[in-house]
């Protein structure tokens, strides 16, 4: 990864170094492939589209001379080095059972592991981050791993605006003259329970939620299920945000599975990877109109 000179074209099934490097300057760009695994795919199809059209390129979907000239202005190091700590190893870690009953026994919905607390820290699979660092444990204090150096972003400025785009399964933040400046992967909805189209607001923000669950609402609940408290954690159904809209029920939020975001259907809600929803809470703030359709 040391430069991007002779970089080829990425687009459909490219994989390697180079994708990487793609969806790194893309995330810091603030223009999210969701979770990073170094492989095209629709979410970075549609991150450098959003990419392109902000820098008034054509929208190929691929990472082409002039995208990369416009990506290699930011010049900072792609990969950066962490060092395990004490602290990362002592977790807790907790496995998470899949159904809400049991979910509701724990007292927090804490990472499973490490590999999946340092993935979400970088904004990567953890097999990604296995990947980078072969032969090397990802569960040993002072281990040194090679890591997607995501710390080098921008902070956001704030946003005027949210546009959700079912079609495309983007999330995009607009300033007050409707230019769009971050865009992110989402899951919108299913034929069961589509997204409300309209112009809502963003009611409020709540961080590290707690989750009521109530079966009513689900078309897919299990037969016995009952209402229940689920506690708040990285792992929790909204994972570590959610922004409640003006449409009853319905809202932006962190999900406990960031590799299927953009690639599964929601119960109508609007679900990003932690990392992102934790970027728009900071771009937000309530009154902000949010356009879905």
């Amino acid at each position: 990864m040391a430069g991007i000179a002779n970089a080829a074209t990425i687009g459909p099934h490219a994989k390697g170094d180079q994708v990487l490097r793609a969806q790194v300057l893309l995330d810091r760009a603030h223009f999210s492939s969701g979770e990073m695994d170094g492989a095209y795919g629709s979410n970075m199809r549609q991150a450098i589209r959003g990419f392109q059209k902000l820098h008034q390129l054509p929208l190929t979907g691929v990472v082409d001379a002039a995208t990369w000239t416009e990506l290699e202005r930011d010049q900072a190091p792609v990969l950066d080095t962490y060092t395990i700590t004490a602290q990362d190893v002592a977790g807790p870690y907790t496995p998470v059972p899949a159904g809400m009953m049991a979910k509701a026994k724990l007292p927090a919905l804490g990472y499973a592991s490490l590999a999946e607390a340092l993935g979400e820290r970088f904004h990567s699979s953890p097999d990604l981050l296995r990947r980078l660092n072969p032969g090397k444990s990802l569960t040993r204090a002072g281990t040194q791993l090679t890591v997607p150096n995501v710390a080098a972003a921008k902070p956001l400025p704030k946003a005027s605006s949210i546009l959700v785009d079912a079609r495309e399964g983007t999330l995009t933040l607009l300033d007050a003259s409707g230019m769009p400046f971050a865009q992110f992967p989402a899951s919108t909805g299913s034929k069961h329970d589509p997204l409300p189209e309209g112009r809502w607001q963003v009611r409020g923000v709540a961080t590290n939620p707690e989750y009521r669950y109530n079966p009513k609402l689900f078309w897919d609940a299990k037969a016995g299920d009952a209402k229940a408290r689920i506690a708040a954690g990285p792992n929790n159904p909204v994972g570590l945000a959610w922004i409640e809209l003006s449409k009853e029920h319905y809202g932006i939020h962190g999900t406990p599975e960031p590799g299927k975001i953009g690639k599964t259907q929601s119960h109508g809600c609007i679900r990003l990877t932690n990392w992102d929803v934790m970027a728009v809470v900071h771009s937000i703030a309530r009154g902000a109109v949010v356009l879905l359709q």
